[in-house]
């Protein structure tokens, strides 16, 4: 038998579920993996007790500022996003969190993320990710994302802070190793996300997005993948180069950038849906394999 108080458990549990949906989880998820890797990388060695105890106040911190940007941007983009059948399911599209509760749910995440940054962590971890926020939220997506086919290389350098962020939290600045790391994911950014944007074409061009496969068409899209897979094959081997990372991480690096220029070549020279999907379902593992190996080779040298 339904007991009122199980009724409102059963409530409260499902507002809560819609409230976490609105962080992007796994976004979230690899934005604070590639942060963490920042954070070890700075550390030389294995990291004291009171190194550890900084990571984990820093991606706790990391973690609701990210989340604060992805629920602001389900926010203004609640009606694109019920156009289109990857995005129809959020809760400000489908109108199961109201604009007040999203707006308040990301400013009170912005807020708590930002205090325990500046408090526990540095002020200068707290201004990156408060301007990465901005970045995110308002110039990329209320600004560059309807305005140009473009805005994903752009609005891509609020992606790519997420190193920046772990190696100033741990070192109070921001060396060359985080700029690299930068480098890396912006320009893993495009190919990543048009490979996307080509087999959701329709989804973009019903929901009045200028990507890049909309304004310029399949076979233009697929060749930039392709030229972009080539320079962030040798941005990948920069961290060898620079004395970053041993030969674990260059076997790795060469490894999966051959395998994700691949697709890329696979895609531009006969397109299917299904290949799309393959490659960008390659260029997460890219990435992960890419950052886990950094991290491996970091210790193990």
């Amino acid at each position: 038998m339904t007991t009122p108080a199980s009724v409102h458990s059963h409530s409260t549990a499902n507002v809560l579920r819609q409230f976490y949906a609105l962080t992007k989880p796994r976004v979230v998820q690899l934005i604070v993996f590639c942060a963490l890797i920042g954070m070890v990388l700075a550390v030389p060695g294995l990291p004291s007790l009171a190194a550890l105890q900084r990571i984990v106040v820093a991606c706790i911190g990391i973690w609701l500022v990210a989340g604060a940007a992805a629920a602001f941007n389900c926010l203004v983009e609640k009606g694109i996003d019920a156009k289109m059948k990857r995005t129809a399911w959020r809760p400000t599209a489908r109108g199961e969190l109201s604009d007040r509760q999203a707006l308040l749910f990301s400013a009170g995440l912005c807020a708590a993320g930002s205090a325990l940054l500046w408090f526990a962590v540095n002020p200068l971890t707290m201004w990156l990710t408060f301007a990465t926020f901005v970045g995110y939220a308002v110039i990329y997506t209320v600004i560059l994302k309807p305005l140009t086919p473009q805005n994903i290389v752009i609005g891509g350098a609020s992606g790519a802070m997420p190193p920046v962020l772990g190696w100033a939290a741990m070192t109070g600045d921001v060396g060359p190793e985080a700029l690299i790391l930068f480098l890396i994911i912006f320009l893993w950014t495009p190919p990543h996300f048009w490979a996307l944007a080509l087999y959701r074409v329709e989804d973009y061009r019903k929901a009045g997005l200028p990507m890049l496969p909309v304004t310029h068409g399949n076979e233009f899209t697929r060749l930039q993948v392709l030229l972009y897979t080539f320079i962030l094959f040798a941005a990948c081997l920069m961290p060898f180069i620079y004395g970053m990372s041993g030969w674990l991480y260059l076997a790795v690096a060469v490894a999966v950038s051959i395998g994700f220029t691949g697709y890329a070549f696979a895609l531009w020279r006969k397109y299917s849906d299904t290949l799309a999907r393959k490659t960008f379902r390659f260029s997460l593992i890219h990435l992960s394999v890419l950052f886990a190996a950094l991290l491996i080779d970091h210790y193990l040298r």
